[in-house]
């Protein structure tokens, strides 16, 4: 699998087997592990000022997507996303 570019759109399996669009919002790498942050492409389209669902998938070495397995390290990827969002905020 090639590198993922923010922009990006794929089917993921939800919890029930179901086929769910998500685009990548963006892609951090973090102490040398690729993550990914999207949401559903439904959210994104409705344009609604509710919060947007934001998930957060593991770049494994094949370039596949793995769930993250631990708090600590959806924090650290929390943290970072946000960071990237506030530098990007800064620039826009």
């Amino acid at each position: 699998m090639e590198k993922i570019e923010v922009g990006e759109i794929f089917s993921i399996s939800d919890e029930n087997e179901q086929e769910q669009q998500v685009e990548v919002l963006a892609v951090m790498n973090i102490e040398g592990t690729e993550y990914v942050a999207v949401s559903f492409l439904d959210d994104l389209q409705e344009e609604t000022d509710d919060d947007i669902d934001i998930f957060f998938l593991k770049v494994d070495q094949e370039g596949d997507l793995d769930a993250i397995q631990t708090d600590e390290e959806f924090d650290k990827v929390a943290e970072a996303f946000e960071e990237l969002m506030d530098q990007e905020e800064i620039e826009d």
